[in-house]
């Protein structure tokens, strides 16, 4: 199917895909596609939008077909997509998309179209993950993943959540030894855990003595023509995982592993080279636009040896297309939802991409489940019905998970979202700090604080009640941490609220969410380490004085240091308490018991300018 170049004045490729997308949904400019896209879009299991071109004698053609931070999301949730109306132009609407099993129903008619594919993913497959796969230690989604025929993994920071060894461990196969709360292992119908029967790549993780702990490239083969693909992990890793689970264990800057794995892949003869980087930023406009591109994988990009010919990006959970000098920078969203599909053509002759002939979109994978949608918008995004064996792996596992998820604990009178008011801290927050407060006031705990990187989802009414499952507060608290209580000096204190802000990079705020009672103010215009005002810092009331001592709980990965707040590591008197879940869990009964929970919508941080 061929790929109407009528666009080819727009200032880069990825602008003329989104574009053209859009043009095939208006009747006015429907000559854009050919007749073959419009028949694919009609069929439910058709391929979405083929974008190979007839490709020349001498050349073979290769389609990469790749996901991005899944997070072990195997049923549809609410994940959602905004797409383009396709009868109201700039009209953006939210189409439900994702699910492995309509993914793998996506990745199967893409791979059908060619005569050559890869599926590739650009880490966080696993990690901070719902009940369904958490609670099975992240096992389904290893076991969906080897199904769908994943070809490799490039390891992302949450595939470290809980460690090196339990990472080794989810790879190689075999049953979890040591208990994690709640978590089963093994539990497939065939009672065994075979681990991934894909490779995951890390160019930039070794030990000292400089041992790999996943292989930096893997190298295929397709109709005579080699192309190597390298993995690497963000390099702030160290700061956003527990310290203990990754002690000796380095990670090396990514531009700079990536070109030494382009280096060796060049010397063995391999000339087309496709970089996977579980790092990212963002860009303006649609899904396959690439506005103002900015962040992390853009700067990498710059430093990238010229020999790597495109970058799958990862870890913001942004969408955009990118072409930058030519080579291309794509990441597609997160959880399932979009699915990032690039054509290339390989010279035979010279085994080089030939980089003016590359194709990208990202596209959907609608689900169906929009009751609301207008039949204009149904045409457009045919649903994807599911792959029967994907959905009976995720059904077994949904169906073992069901007497804890579908557990009532109470009830709520709004929703408790992410959404800040203005100095820092949000409604969902303030009530995990809260429950956490309340179950540590045995261990004298006065102050709770909680990460923002740790709220994973909002917590919402649902009608007719505000009816809130175990399988809800899960979903806000995925990652199983243990609760610290720990003892600070007032001054000691400050500076932990002074380090929310990064030294290395000012736009990075990690504002901790702070229980009733803690309340302070800070200000924007003065420097790194000066930001909080002294004397607004209170505790029901009263200002926190250098000399107190305040006994602060907070989860084991802030404890050990998690997330660049090293001075929690100073902090003496540890005592530890219930995993997080628990808390949060044992909070909401209580507190609703006799009426549904309501939100405090009272900002306890402030913001003086």
């Amino acid at each position: 199917m061929t790929l109407d170049l009528c666009h080819a004045g727009l200032r880069a490729a990825a602008r003329l895909l989104s574009n053209c997308l859009t043009a095939w949904q208006r009747p006015a400019r429907r000559a854009c596609w050919t007749a073959a896209i419009a028949a694919a879009v009609a069929a439910a299991v058709a391929p979405a939008l083929a974008l190979a071109a007839p490709v020349a004698h001498g050349q073979v053609p290769l389609r990469i077909i790749a996901i991005n931070d899944l997070h072990g999301h195997l049923e549809p949730g609410d994940n959602a997509v905004g797409v383009p109306h396709p009868q109201e132009p700039g009209r953006t609407v939210p189409l439900r998309s994702g699910g492995v099993a309509h993914l793998a129903t996506r990745v199967r008619a893409l791979r059908a179209e060619v005569p050559h594919s890869v599926f590739i993913s650009a880490g966080d497959l696993v990690g901070a993950s719902p009940l369904t796969s958490a609670l099975f230690r992240d096992e389904p989604t290893i076991e969906a993943m080897n199904a769908l025929g994943l070809d490799l993994n490039a390891v992302g920071n949450h595939e470290f959540d809980h460690g090196v060894a339990e990472l080794q461990r989810l790879v190689a196969g075999g049953c979890a030894r040591a208990p994690r709360g709640a978590a089963a292992t093994c539990g497939h119908p065939n009672g065994q855990y075979l681990g991934a029967r894909f490779p995951f790549l890390a160019a930039n993780v070794a030990n000292a003595d400089g041992r790999p702990l996943f292989a930096p490239a893997l190298v295929r083969e397709f109709d005579g023509v080699r192309v190597g693909f390298i993995g690497a992990v963000t390099r702030v890793t160290p700061g956003i995982v527990r310290p203990e689970g990754i002690r000796g264990w380095r990670f090396e800057r990514e531009a700079a592993a990536v070109n030494r794995a382009a280096r060796a892949l060049r010397a063995q003869g391999v000339r087309a080279i496709v970089a996977v980087i579980h790092e990212g930023g963002e860009a303006d406009g649609g899904f396959n636009a690439c506005d103002r591109p900015r962040g992390a994988i853009f700067d990498i990009e710059r430093e990238l040896d010229p020999a790597v010919d495109m970058v799958f990006s990862a870890h913001t959970h942004r969408a955009y297309n990118c072409r930058i000098d030519g080579r291309l920078v794509i990441q597609g969203a997160s959880f399932g939802r979009l699915v990032s599909v690039v054509d290339v053509e390989l010279d035979r002759a010279s085994g080089e991409v030939r980089r003016e002939r590359v194709r990208a979109v990202n596209l959907p994978v609608p689900n169906g489940l929009d009751a609301e949608l207008d039949a204009a918008v149904r045409t457009a995004y045919p649903v994807l019905p599911p792959d029967p064996g994907i959905a009976r792996l995720v059904a077994h596992y949904r169906d073992r998970a069901a007497s804890l998820a579908d557990r009532g604990v109470g009830r709520i009178a709004a929703s408790f979202t992410r959404r800040s008011e203005g100095g820092g801290d949000h409604a969902a927050g303030r009530l995990i700090a809260d429950a956490q407060l309340a179950a540590t006031r045995s261990n004298g705990a006065q102050i709770a604080l909680t990460n923002p990187g740790g709220v994973r989802s909002d917590l919402l009414a649902r009608p007719p009640d505000g009816h809130v499952s175990y399988g809800d507060l899960f979903g806000m608290q995925p990652f199983g941490n243990a609760l610290v209580t720990l003892t600070l000096t007032g001054a000691q204190f400050r500076a932990l609220l002074e380090s929310q802000w990064s030294r290395t990079n000012p736009d990075r705020v990690r504002f901790l969410q702070p229980s009733a009672g803690l309340t302070y103010t800070w200000h924007g215009s003065r420097p790194h380490g000066q930001r909080i005002d002294p004397e607004s810092m209170r505790l029901h009331g009263s200002r926190i004085a250098p000399e107190d001592r305040l006994r602060v709980t907070v989860n084991d990965f802030l404890a050990t240091g998690g997330d660049g707040f090293a001075i929690l590591r100073d902090a003496t008197e540890r005592v530890g308490g219930p995993l997080d879940i628990e808390a949060l869990a044992s909070y909401v009964s209580e507190r609703s018991a006799a009426a549904p929970l309501a939100p405090d919508r009272r900002p306890r941080i402030e913001r003086a300018d």
